[in-house]
């Protein structure tokens, strides 16, 4: 067994919390919490199907690394709900932490890729972070239509506050934008979002 190998097989290890790590979504039609494990992985999914949606051409590979990592920090830093009004949902400096130590289980070329597309995604610059970070926001949109409001109602978020953090959408895809914003409107219609 080589060193790099034992390594690795430790992070895998590690990265087995992520199922653990609750979110305030729910599942499609459930009352039960998703896991980040089962986010990352349904993201992942959907970049797969809907890549021919996004603005630009991207490197599909490097999408899907970002979906299955990007949550990974979640293990130390903890979930920050996207519409806390105590924490910020940027980038902090737990969160750095988390990564270094997380990714820095693996041999070091490894550590060093994984922790560049965690920091490409954060940075949403790229045309594959962008079409990552719209896939990120797409899910508890469709989550929370199919619950009645899930969260929304929950934590009483009004219209503005949803479409300001859903709006990163466009930057990735256009088409998949138009297809969000109309759900925004028909939830504000049916009275599930709250103007």
């Amino acid at each position: 067994m080589t060193d790099d190998l034992l390594k690795q097989i430790t992070f895998i290890k590690e990265v087995d919390k992520l199922k653990y790590i609750l979110r305030k979504t729910k599942l499609f039609n459930s009352n039960r919490n998703e896991n980040d494990a089962e986010h990352s992985w349904h993201l992942s999914l959907m970049a797969l199907v809907l890549a021919g949606h996004a603005n630009q051409p991207v490197d599909l590979l490097k999408v899907i690394k970002m979906l299955l990592i990007h949550d990974i920090v979640e293990i130390d830093a903890g979930d920050t709900f996207i519409y806390d009004t105590q924490k910020s949902h940027d980038n902090t400096a737990e969160e750095r932490e988390a990564a270094n130590r997380i990714f820095g289980l693996l041999p070091a070329d490894q550590a060093s890729e994984l922790i560049a597309v965690w920091e490409e995604f954060e940075a949403g610059q790229t045309h594959e972070a962008k079409f990552a970070r719209a896939m990120d926001r797409l899910e508890p949109l469709l989550q929370n239509t199919s619950n009645n409001g899930g969260t929304w109602a929950e934590f009483d978020v009004r219209y503005d506050t949803v479409y300001a953090k859903k709006k990163v959408i466009q930057n990735g895809s256009d088409t998949i934008w138009q297809y969000a914003e109309q759900l925004l409107n028909e939830n504000v219609e049916k009275g599930i979002l709250k103007k």
